[in-house]
């Protein structure tokens, strides 16, 4: 008998839940499903499966967060296999066009059909200590969104006589332990940006941009990090969602522009506080800020401007190995006004 030979490329889609990979692979007009366990052994059989497929294969997946990582880094290590790590929302719309229902198997198909059909940019995985900074940053935020809404509830609690004293104990309780949670956190965060060179000199270019401390060099830091070399500032735009949507159709849809929100939304948070202190405290951005509200912006609008203008800053003190000049993001215009 003799053996199948192989085919030279097969696109592969892998829709990721938390327990398994629906798998679906496209070869010439041959559709083949399977799923696997989503643990390092199915991860092995998933790889050992495609490398009898074919010489190449092309894999796309949805960034889905820790479920999907290391699955995409086993798939990166893998011989002849390419990986692409797509934004779910591109694929939503793409998918809108080809199908009606949603499950686990026509996602797999989407996938697999966008492979086949899209240009692909292969993922390159970040660093270990990226990964980990950002694993340690994201967990927190969620401390730190945790211990506000207790604090809320606590506040709550006071001013009711009625309230017993338990519940008050309690809440007190929980504000201090996730206070000791957050302190622990930020110390690991530290710890792993001092003991790399780089990043130590990332951090502190970062922190002489006016309206960024320790906490949001932090959290933008271990975000920054996972975007691939080489983009440009535009695309670092793009990737964190503040690049702007127009809809307009002829003469009567003139709908006002927005942000696309398509992006890094951890990224956008960790803009925000900085903007809403720079427009305080650095005469440029704060020039810029009068400047769009003069023209009839609203205060979110200017101050999502400012959060764009301060990440093209940071594009280019990494670039340039500087520190913060605001002179340099504006016309001399607008640097003489400041």
């Amino acid at each position: 008998m003799h053996k199948r030979s192989l085919q030279d490329v097969v696109w592969c889609g892998i829709d990721v839940s938390a327990t398994e990979l629906a798998v679906a692979v496209l070869a010439d007009a041959f559709l083949q499903q399977r799923t696997f366990d989503n643990r390092a052994s199915g991860h092995r059989a998933l790889i050992a499966w495609l490398q009898r497929q074919a010489r190449t294969a092309w894999v796309c997946l949805e960034a889905t967060g820790m479920y999907s990582l290391d699955l995409a880094l086993a798939l990166h290590a893998a011989e002849r296999i390419a990986v692409s790590v797509l934004n779910p929302k591109i694929v939503c719309r793409f998918a809108e066009t080809l199908r009606r229902s949603k499950t686990d198997t026509a996602d797999a198909q989407v996938l697999a059909e966008y492979a086949r059909r899209m240009p692909l940019v292969a993922w390159c995985p970040p660093t270990v200590t990226a990964l980990r900074l950002r694993a340690i940053t994201r967990h927190l935020a969620a401390l730190v969104k945790q211990r506000t809404a207790v604090n809320n509830q606590l506040h709550a609690a006071q001013a009711s006589a009625l309230m017993p004293a338990c519940v008050r104990q309690d809440l007190r309780r929980r504000v201090r332990s996730l206070e000791r949670s957050s302190q622990r956190m930020r110390r690991q965060a530290g710890t792993l940006v001092e003991h790399d060179r780089e990043l130590a000199r990332r951090f502190a270019l970062l922190q002489t941009v006016p309206g960024i401390g320790e906490a949001s060099a932090l959290y933008l830091l271990a975000e920054l990090l996972l975007l691939p070399a080489g983009l440009s500032v535009r695309q670092w735009v793009a990737h964190s969602g503040l690049d702007p949507r127009h809809h307009q159709s002829g003469s009567s849809v003139q709908k006002p522009s927005r942000i696309s929100r398509h992006g890094n939304r951890h990224l956008r948070q960790a803009l925000y506080m900085p903007a809403l202190v720079a427009v305080r405290h650095d005469p440029h951005l704060r020039a810029f800020y009068d400047a769009l509200q003069q023209r009839h912006k609203r205060k979110m609008q200017a101050l999502v401007a400012v959060s764009r203008k301060i990440l093209h800053a940071i594009y280019g003190m990494f670039r340039s190995d500087s520190a913060y000049d605001g002179s340099r993001l504006f016309s001399n215009a607008l640097a003489t006004a400041a």
